[in-house]
């Protein structure tokens, strides 16, 4: 573990927290900066001054404090928020969803799972997909796993390539950089028109990874979880973490940085996560829409005429 995550301002505690900004930074992946997650990132790292309990505490805190932004958001109806999980299997990503936004409206949220695409999907581009799934304007979207996986699992298992009909002249040595660029444009587009993006890797370490798919087979309410297919793609964890490292190194921009969370503690996670949306959202300066004096002299006239009804 590097210096990076030992700098947290001890004097912090999250929700009300004074210098979030403090707690948050040593997750970021710096913009133009390559990283090397087994010597930049610890996936069992979990603050020194925040105990699992307190982290509970403060969680709650931050989904209460999410579901007032988010109601913001929504009456304003100005910006969008759009939220990409990425992580290796058994990470963390459904329960991270599950408990950091369990106090959000479904009204103004929805989550895609992004799994192997259909023929229908494989017949247009790989951006299309996810663009069909973008948050409208007031509403938060969460994808569990995104285009993202254009880069990842396409990369390790590049066979995937031919089913996707591209032109074979297109299937080069450049195609990844290609991609990193489109991706990038693509980003800094939904950032221009108001949605923000915030991308988290849940970083998991082989180890945990191994002691929660066996726990998956153990437990019978968790053998849905679980299939052998899981098993085999375990065996590609180092080219995995490769083409990680070269996503970060290329698509960590200005407009939409990476945060690289650990993911050993998974209590940990969720605050963390919680502490970064809530950070953004905080950012935006959201406000509840003034009404014109017009309007105002309506309700005016609205509230007279329900006093005088029985």
């Amino acid at each position: 573990m590097t210096d990076k995550h030992s700098q947290t301002d001890s004097s912090s505690k999250l929700f009300p927290i004074q210098k979030l900004d403090n707690f948050i930074r040593p997750f970021i992946v710096s913009p133009g900066q390559k990283i090397s997650l087994a010597k930049d990132y610890n996936p069992a790292y979990k603050d020194h001054y925040l105990d699992k309990s307190e982290a509970k505490s403060e969680l709650q805190k931050g989904i209460k404090a999410l579901a007032k932004y988010q109601d913001i958001l929504y009456a304003q109806n100005t910006y969008a928020l759009l939220i990409i999980f990425q992580a290796m299997d058994a990470a963390g990503k459904d329960s991270t969803i599950k408990h950091v936004m369990s106090g959000i409206n479904p009204q103004g949220c929805q989550v895609y799972s992004f799994k192997a695409p259909s023929t229908e999907e494989l017949d247009h581009t790989y951006l299309w997909r996810c663009f069909k799934a973008l948050p409208a304007q007031g509403q938060i979207g969460i994808f569990n796993r995104s285009y993202y996986e254009e880069v990842l699992v396409t990369r390790v298992h590049p066979e995937l390539l031919e089913q996707q009909h591209i032109p074979p002249n297109l299937i080069d040595k450049h195609i990844w950089k290609r991609r990193f660029e489109e991706i990038n444009n693509f980003e800094k587009y939904l950032v221009n028109n108001g949605i923000v993006i915030l991308k988290f890797f849940l970083n998991v370490s082989k180890e945990e990874q191994k002691k929660r798919f066996l726990e998956r087979i153990d437990l019978p309410d968790k053998n849905w979880k679980f299939s052998v297919d899981d098993a085999r793609e375990r065996t590609f964890w180092n080219e995995y973490m490769a083409v990680y490292e070269d996503m970060f190194n290329h698509t960590s921009t200005e407009w939409a940085p990476w945060y690289v969370i650990p993911a050993d503690h998974k209590w940990f996670t969720r605050v963390v996560v919680a502490g970064i949306i809530y950070t953004q959202l905080k950012e935006l300066n959201l406000k509840y829409p003034k009404v014109s004096e017009e309007k105002h002299q309506e309700l005016l006239q609205a509230k007279a005429m329900l006093e005088s009804q029985k």
